[in-house]
């Protein structure tokens, strides 16, 4: 069907919202996104986007921006907690090395100006409050006014107002892990390289970004303790270094520059069973969390926008096309989420013989055969949604 002058109503300014605001602005339909916040911002924090997520960049005209404001990453680098290394992914070897760590601020500010070139109305201070489905959906506003539109799109994350409209009320659950984020000077001069140091239920992610001049920290733990779930709850960086003390030494250097540090709890929703019905949709994280453990929760947002746009704009009907959507992206989503909780498990192995064995067939791949471990990311980072 034609989306020339489809009313298309976003909700949620993230990185999914952004992009299928985008998509479907550049098809011809008629798009406002709405955002509660008072302007489109992040907090301070790096994020990695993959061959597949750059291929949706590519396909949105917007790669040249990306690069510009990234790091291409040469390898990802798995280490014991000492130090020790493991084995060296060399990311220059994928059949297509588009490959980039990003200031998530820096992505959501590429998406932006793209949405609104596209001519994309972006109303920020807009609070939903319900959607009704149907034929003509109607989004209600926390200031008594609302919206008619032809589709409403759920781009607002794990705590969407429309997920509970398709699927009914549900809490996410806490997976016993926390994570903390910060971002540092790079004063060691870092390579274009992410370094995962590993051990007994905690590991750290760490790589560059803007040009090698900060480092990006992703420090997970497992814990019983709650944490409160969230983007924005400040700690204490002692606490961050006490949780990591018994690392090897360049790690803690890395860890006693942290002055701010964010720590929130992993929750997860389980996939969505219903994705779309009645002209609406969810996107991202609103329909499947994914756990930070494969690097692909912004990847993943960017195929659903495409995908979605592109299957709407394909099928005769709207919901022709978001049944379409559906069926396009659940299997490999759900594939990705599995991938990203194994990662998990291996990076956190707490029994020492274990951990040593697993370690050990590791290094032995990465010598033997290193074109086989590369080999085996293949069925995720050559997938190109545009293509199809």
């Amino acid at each position: 069907m034609t989306v020339v002058g489809l009313r298309v109503v976003v909700i949620g300014a993230g990185i999914g919202g952004l992009a299928v605001a985008r998509a479907l602005a550049l098809r011809g339909a008629d798009v406002t996104l709405l955002d509660q916040a008072s302007e489109i911002t992040e907090v301070g924090a790096g994020l990695q986007i993959s061959p597949n997520g750059f291929a949706v960049l590519r396909g949105l005209g917007l790669d040249r921006a990306l690069v510009a404001s990234s790091v291409q990453a040469q390898a990802v680098c798995l280490k014991d907690h000492s130090g020790a290394p493991v084995v060296r992914l060399d990311l220059m070897q994928l059949p297509d090395p588009a490959y980039y760590f990003v200031h998530r601020a820096d992505l959501i500010d590429i998406l932006a100006r793209g949405a609104r070139e596209a001519g994309v109305r972006i109303r920020l201070l807009q609070r939903v409050t319900s959607v009704d489905g149907g034929p003509q959906p109607v989004v209600h506003l926390a200031n008594e006014t609302s919206l008619n539109a032809d589709l409403v799109i759920g781009a607002d994350g794990l705590h969407s107002v429309l997920r509970p409209v398709l699927n009914g009320q549900g809490a996410p659950f806490f997976t016993g892990q926390v994570a903390w984020r910060a971002v540092v000077p790079n004063t060691a001069g870092r390579g274009a390289e992410a370094w995962v140091h590993m051990g007994p239920g905690r590991h750290v992610v760490s790589y560059p970004l803007r040009g090698g001049a900060a480092l990006n920290i992703v420090a997970v733990q497992e814990r019983k303790q709650w944490a409160d779930e969230g983007w924005n709850h400040g700690d204490d960086p002692a606490n961050l270094r006490a949780a990591f003390a018994d690392f090897g030494a360049p790690l803690r250097d890395i860890l006693d520059q942290v002055n701010e540090v964010r720590l929130w709890g992993l929750f997860r929703h389980p996939v969505a069973r219903v994705w779309q019905r009645d002209h609406l949709a969810l996107l991202g994280d609103a329909a499947h969390p994914t756990l930070p453990f494969l690097a692909q929760g912004a990847s993943m947002a960017l195929e659903d926008a495409w995908v979605l746009a592109d299957a709407v704009a394909r099928c005769d009907s709207i919901a022709a096309g978001l049944a379409a959507y559906q069926v396009r992206r659940e299997g490999r989503v759900r594939r990705v989420i599995a991938a990203a909780n194994g990662n998990a498990w291996k990076y956190h192995i707490g029994f020492t013989p274990l951990r040593l064995a697993a370690h050990t067939v590791m290094r032995l791949g990465g010598k033997l055969a290193p074109m086989r471990m590369m080999r085996q990311f293949d069925w995720l980072y050559t997938h190109d949604v545009t293509s199809n």
